[in-house]
This record gives C-alpha cells, structure tokens and sequence, in this order.
C-alpha cells in the first residue's frame, strides 16, 4: 500500500501537479480533478468509529429571496497552508482553523441576494501562488473566487483583504466584453471554481439557456493571475469561418446562437498546458431548428491550450443536442492501464448516462466509441442528428429505455398512472427528440450522471460516479394560442415546469416522470453508486445510493453532489436526499459507514491531514428537498 501511494506522488510530481500529502488545494484536490487523496490514516477497518468532529455554521440563511432560486450550499472547500477555505452561496469566503473550526476571517462581497439568480450556488474557491513575490508579501498567496454575480475576486489568503492590484481594485466583471450581453443581468453567472494553470486563470459561465437562441456568450477565458488582465477568449459556439467546426452550424448561426458554456468545473494539465473544458447544450435546450447541424463544440469535451486558448482537439459527446444533455460532469484526470500501456486518460461522464474514457493527449477514444442511429424528430422544423456516440465498451451507468413492465408504483393506483402516463408520449429509447405529442426523456435532464462527476482511484484502476435513474416528460407547445393555464388544468396534480424559449416557435413543458405522490415511476434504485474499471471499461459493481422510501430494502435516492477516494480505498459521498454521509469500500461497493447531517449535502466532501488526524468535510445545505441548512461538518476517528 505505501509503495502504490509513492508512485503515485511521484507520478504527479513529474506531471507538474506537486502537493503535499496532507493538502487538498483544489476544488478536485489535483488540477485534474481526480479527487484521490493519498491519506490512509481513516481506513476501511477503522471507518465505522468515525464521529463528528466539528461544526461550522455560515449564518446564510436558506430561506429563499424575494425573486429567483433559493441558496444551495454547494460548496467543496480546500485546504492549504495549515487554513481551510470555504465559499457560501452569496460568494463570501471564510478561512477556518482545519482543526476546531474555527474562523480566522471572512470576506464579503456584498452580493445581492434578491437578484433572481437561476441557480443559486458557489462550489468552492481556487488559489495561486506568486512565484514573482517574496515570501510572506501580501497577497503572495491569493484566495479567487467567481461570485454568482459574475464577479472573479482576488484575495490575501492570509487577511482576506481585497488584492487591490488585480482587475480594478481587486476585481474583474465577467459580464463585460461578451459576444452577446446577457438580456437581464441574472441570466449569466458564475457557479463553479476558476482553474488555475501557471499564472492564468480560466473561468467559464452559467448561462439560462433555455430561455432564448441569444441569452448570452458561453465563452472562455484565460486572465493573468497578477494583473487580471484578459489574456485570451475561445468561443465554444465558433466564430472563425476557417475552423472547421464553424460548418457545422447553418450560416448566420453561430454569430447568433448563445451558450453552450462551461458551467461546471473546468481540469487541467499544467504539464501539458492544457485545460480540458466541458460543453453543454447550445442555446435552446429542447429545439434545435434554428441551428441545424452538429453544432461543434457545444456539448463537447475541448482541450484547450492553457496559454493561449487555442484548440489542441475535441470530442463531442452528443451531437446536435434538444434534450439539455450537459457536459454536467467535471472532467478527471487519470491513468489508465489496459492491455499493458499506461495512457494519460481523460473521464468524461454525461448527462446521457455514459462515461467516455479519452486519451488526454489526443482524444482520441481508449474504448471503442461508435455511431448508432437514433431516433428522428416528428417536428417540421427540426432535423435531430441520425446518429449519436454511444460506448460500445463500458454499458450506460442508467438503463437507457424503459417499458411498461419496467414501471413502478407503491400502490396499483400509482402504478396504473404511470403506465397511462408512458402510453400517452413518444417513448422510443435513448435520443428521442421532444415532440408535440410530450416525450419519455431517458435519463431525464438532471442525469444520468450529473455535476456531481467522476472520482478515479488510478492505483486500484476504479472510477466512481453517481448517477440516477429518473426519466423525464417533454412537450413542446407551439406558441401560437398557448395557454398555460388550459395546461395546468390539464394535469393538476403535476408540478410541470413551462418555458417559453422565445424567438422559437415553441413553448417547452417538462416534468421529472413522477407518480401522482411525487415518487418515480421507474424502478428502484432511482440513484446508484457505480465503479467502472479502468484497465477494462467494464461495470465493477453497482450499488443503491440512498434510502427514498422509509421502508424496505435500499430504494436509492435522486442525488446531486460528487465522491471523493482515498489511499485506504474509501468512498466517501454525501448528495442524497435522506441526508446521509456515506462511506464505501470502492472494491466490493459494500456500505461501511453511514452519518445523518443537519441537511443533505448536496455537495462534494473533502479531505486533509491537520494536528495529527484525518478530517473528512461536507458542506450539509443542499435547500429545497435536500433541507435548509448553512453548515460545514467535519468528521474523524476519535482523538487519542
């Protein structure tokens, strides 16, 4: 076990990802987002004495504002140079004693908690260091945060006072110099963590992209770390007519279609130079008519040099999108060993319920990916790609079709509504377009696997990536004679989410496939833990995650939030509704440990070696059906 963990420090030390053992200095721990900790101290033995260790309390209230959603506590923190680093939903940063918890200073922002924010959320911060700067110079060591008010702020991670030299006094407006200006301030924010490679900074964007074809640019950009200055912009939606790309939108497309932005976490490859973003849909998410095509680079995993912007390669994972299947997902840097070669991979799993194992320098796919035909469109005005990539090795994490037999009710009542509500839509498997009819969208528009991502255990050869095993109806409605009121009466008890994707001929109305008491209608588990195989891309195991029903044997649970691997071969993962905290043995999938929070954590946890222990931490505040809350929780063995 000691050997595998050396070999693997030195692997990242010659790839330019040096840390200390002991640290999680970024969002996904390495650039790369592997989320691997070495750390053995809290093992597979041991795990079930964990106990909680200390709570810190934000004092951000869950209550939701006056206008858009409410606060989620989403946030992974990272640890540092003895301090731990946490974020809140209003983009404040808080720097904490890794050990008891304790405060050492807070910044606030001062962002507007009535802004009608989309999605209201921070997942965490980043930090630099100025190689320039002498030691101990203020901000030598500087704290980046992207606010959900599209701000990126410099701070001294040792005060949290304000780096007034970056940007202007500190900070840089990321709404500023877009292709295309967001139509309303809150239809472009910032959600995740900048990455950081040498001295740039990448950030990408959260855009409502289903609003509109033209709700606002989904570029990314590179800024110099020292000064704030733009360094490059690379366009996801091209703008170049040389790129060959840019053919593959109708003409006049491309200068008008917004989104397909990066609003997930973004890896990288410092060695290399290289910064691997996720696309997701272009704008319309359910109508694609105005932009016929394949629609390169949307919904795509590109390879960016971290230097200059420019593309090293890009593989799409599905063509042509109109059912909002996002590159959620952040990418994992790993290695991955098959028929005796190591290979730089690169996981990108997707909202379709795949996982795409790629080779990091090149693209090019490590297990066979192949085109499959698909469902057309019955609409007169779309034209749905023929074809989408499926893996033809590793088998969908979700089933990918469902029948009547497939159905599930707690009550024959329940049962029969499900079953009279498939027979009412298309429902033809895997990529079938919305229709005016409604459509079984499988899995549904929150994953398969979601944000929540991958974590990769390159020693034991395991990838991790929870998942769910929900379906979703669509409907597009035209526009003219709509009345959303005439449609509510239609199905009271649903909760149908409408959205008039204006300038299009359609009004888009969806819902998760529930039953009339709000439980799925497809079977248990609706959300599951899954280990891939690296060296074969086979499923290793597939394990319920969550309990949703109060009785019976495990259901699952729908989930957002990512796992975390450790050296002593633990899952740990929180994202379910029932507000569990969870450790797995990531060889046989078998549940070890179980903790109840204040509320879900619909979050990625991490860990740290701090005073001698290990500490696991969770952000517990998930909001909505996940429970209010504004915590932090770390957890540890007992203390000597």
């Amino acid at each position: 076990m000691f050997q595998r963990i050396v070999l693997l420090a030195a692997f990242w030390t010659s790839r330019g990802f040096a840390q200390a053992p002991a640290e999680w200095p970024a969002y996904g721990r390495d650039p790369g987002g592997s989320r691997f900790s070495p750390l053995t101290q809290i093992t597979r033995e041991n795990v079930n004495s964990l106990t909680s260790a200390w709570t810190y309390h934000t004092g951000e209230s869950s209550a939701a504002p006056q206008r858009g959603a409410e606060p989620s506590v989403e946030a992974t923190p990272i640890m540092v140079d003895g301090t731990l680093f946490v974020s809140t939903p209003m983009g404040r940063v808080i720097a904490l004693d890794p050990v008891t918890g304790t405060e050492r200073w807070k910044f606030d922002p001062d962002v507007n908690r009535n802004g009608g924010y989309g999605d209201f959320v921070n997942r965490g911060v980043s930090t630099w260091v100025d190689s320039r700067a002498p030691a101990g110079a203020e901000c030598r060591r500087r704290i980046l945060v992207a606010t959900i008010d599209a701000r990126l702020i410099a701070l001294d991670a040792a005060t949290g006072r304000i780096c007034a030299s970056f940007g202007k006094a500190g900070s840089v407006d990321l709404r500023e110099g877009l292709r295309i200006k967001p139509f309303e301030p809150q239809a472009y924010e910032q959600t995740s963590p900048p990455a950081v490679v040498g001295d740039v900074i990448v950030v990408g964007s959260a855009i409502a992209d289903n609003s509109r074809p033209d709700p606002a640019s989904g570029e990314v950009r590179g800024f110099d770390a020292r000064t704030g200055a733009l360094k490059w912009t690379w366009h996801p939606i091209p703008q170049d007519s040389t790129d060959a790309a840019y053919r593959t939108w109708p003409p006049g497309a491309a200068a008008t279609t917004g989104a397909a932005n990066s609003w997930t976490v973004i890896a990288a490859d410092p060695a290399r130079d290289l910064v691997f973003v996720p696309t997701s849909s272009s704008a319309p998410d359910y109508f694609g008519g105005l932009r016929i095509g394949e629609n390169r680079y949307a919904n795509s995993i590109v390879a960016l040099r971290a230097s200059t912007g420019r593309v090293a390669w890009h593989f799409q994972t599905v063509h042509h999108d109109i059912w909002d299947f996002d590159n959620a997902s952040p990418p994992a840097l790993t290695m991955v060993t098959t028929n005796g070669r190591s290979i730089p991979a690169v996981l990108q799993a997707n909202k379709n319920g795949m996982m795409y194992m790629l080779n990091r320098e090149t693209g090019v796919p490590i297990f066979r990916v192949e085109e499959r035909p698909v469902p057309a469109s019955d609409l007169p005005d779309e034209l749905a790609s023929a074809t989408q990539p499926f893996t033809a090795i590793t088998p969908p994490l979700v089933p990918h079709k469902i029948s009547e037999s497939d159905l599930w009710g707690a009550t024959p009542d329940e049962l029969a509504a499900c079953q009279q509500a498939l027979r009412a839509v298309r429902n033809e498997g895997p990529f079938t377009p919305a229709s005016l009819k409604g459509t079984l969208v499988i899995p549904s528009n929150i994953g398969g696997a979601h944000w929540g991502g991958v974590a990769a255990d390159a020693g034991r050869g395991i990838a991790v990536v929870p998942v769910n095993n929900l379906a979703a109806i669509v409907q597009l409605i035209p526009q003219e004679g709509y009345n959303r009121a005439s449609f509510n009466s239609e199905s009271p008890r649903y909760d149908w989410q409408f959205t008039r994707m204006n300038g299009t001929p359609y009004v888009m109305r969806r819902r998760l496939f529930l039953s009339p008491n709000g439980l799925p209608c497809t079977k248990p588990p609706f959300g599951s833990l899954v280990a891939v195989s690296l060296s074969t891309g086979a499923i290793l195991w597939n394990v319920p995650l969550g309990q949703l029903l109060p009785d019976g044997p495990p259901s699952g649970s729908p989930n957002l939030g990512g796992a975390i691997v450790t050296g002593s071969g633990l899952v740990f993962i929180g994202a379910t509704l029932d507000r569990g905290f969870r450790a797995f043995d990531i060889e046989s999938g078998r549940e070890l440990w179980r903790a109840t929070l204040p509320a879900g954590a619909r979050a990625t946890p991490m860990t740290y070696e701090a005073g001698g222990r290990q500490f696991v931490v969770i952000a517990a505040g998930g909001g909505g059906r996940f429970g209010d809350g504004d915590s932090f929780v770390a957890f540890a063995l007992p203390q000597r």
